[in-house]
């Protein structure tokens, strides 16, 4: 059994499935992965609840491009955390560049993952203090191997008080690297099927 748990992000129930028969511990949901991923629509959340036994965690983010978010957006990724809270979902995947403990209280008592916007407005102390449960990051660089020393430099600084999901250019031909070099216990890479997730998990 691999030691290292998988989380697939994925964008429809197809790949949900797939990701889950090829081995995947934990599920992403959202939309629009070419461009970072939106939030997905709830009938799909029920879906996916419905049809997998392993935890689905929904991306709450309501547009593609930058983590700065005005009044009407904040208050509309509340509205959609409750939605996928009331839909099944077993955490939620979210971030911004501020107002960051309304959205984590909104999630209460779920899971929180601070994702990709930590590259670029986050802290890894406040994301602590905040009370995020995992921050989902490429170590600030294009894919997480190429941000592989950064990756590993929070690893040391979270002390296990907070995990360190690696996303971004993971496949099966750098896992194993990629988690020797920064010490990870989690990966996180975009799944259409189950050979991807074998693969890796062949690696680990």
């Amino acid at each position: 059994m691999s030691r290292i748990l998988v989380e697939a992000a994925v964008e429809s129930l197809s790949a949900a499935l797939a990701a889950a028969e090829g081995g995947a511990h934990r599920i992403e949901l959202c939309v629009d992965l070419a461009h970072g991923g939106t939030t997905p629509p709830i009938d799909l959340i029920r879906q996916c609840v419905a049809q997998l036994t392993i935890p689905v965690f929904v991306l709450v983010r309501p547009r593609a491009g930058n983590y700065v978010y005005i009044h009407v957006s904040h208050r509309e990724m509340l509205g959609q955390i409750r939605a996928a809270k009331d839909a099944g979902a077993h955490g939620i995947v979210t971030g911004a560049a501020s107002r960051l403990d309304e959205l984590v209280a909104a999630a209460r008592p779920l899971p929180v993952t601070f994702h990709r916007a930590f590259d670029v407005h986050g802290d890894l102390e406040d994301a602590i203090r905040l009370g995020f449960s995992r921050i989902l990051t490429s170590g600030g660089a294009p894919t997480a191997p190429e941000g592989s020393a950064q990756i590993a430099r929070l690893v040391q600084q979270a002390q296990g008080r907070i995990t360190i999901l690696p996303g971004g250019g993971i496949d099966a031909t750098n896992v194993a690297a990629l988690v020797r070099e920064t010490g990870v216990s989690e990966v996180h890479f975009s799944v259409k099927d189950a050979a991807k997730v074998r693969a890796v998990l062949a690696q680990v």
